[in-house]
């Protein structure tokens, strides 16, 4: 993944990446999801409100072009499609996470600063 890192038209394309990810809430409703296990398209869509099978799509397709989500479709009739976090993924949940910690502290901070001026 060490290409991903280098520079491109003089910007970096990891962080593009995750402005793509973070900037769109259902990409990080999706990630969230295919994290527990609801990794089928038609359990993700009925799990997710709001989101259309069109954007699902986009949003799959763009992780998967990112390499953060890898797709498995099976021989079955019906078709059976899984989606699931590469290893590249997983580094990028990482980042996730690390950022959701950053929030909770921040919302406790919060809370404490409003007791304490209340």
């Amino acid at each position: 993944m060490m290409k991903d890192l280098k520079k491109k038209n003089g910007e970096w394309r990891v962080i593009r990446m995750m402005e793509e990810i973070i900037g769109c809430k259902w990409s990080l409703h999706i990630l969230g999801m295919i994290r527990k296990g609801i990794c089928r398209p038609g359990a993700l869509s009925r799990s997710i409100e709001g989101l259309s099978t069109k954007v699902l799509n986009e949003r799959l397709t763009k992780m998967m072009r990112f390499g953060i989500i890898e797709k498995h479709s099976y021989p079955e009739i019906p078709p059976r499609v899984e989606y699931e976090l590469t290893d590249f993924g997983g580094r990028i949940a990482v980042i996730l996470d690390a950022i959701e910690t950053l929030q909770e502290e921040m919302d406790s901070e919060t809370g404490i600063e409003k007791e304490l001026m209340s």
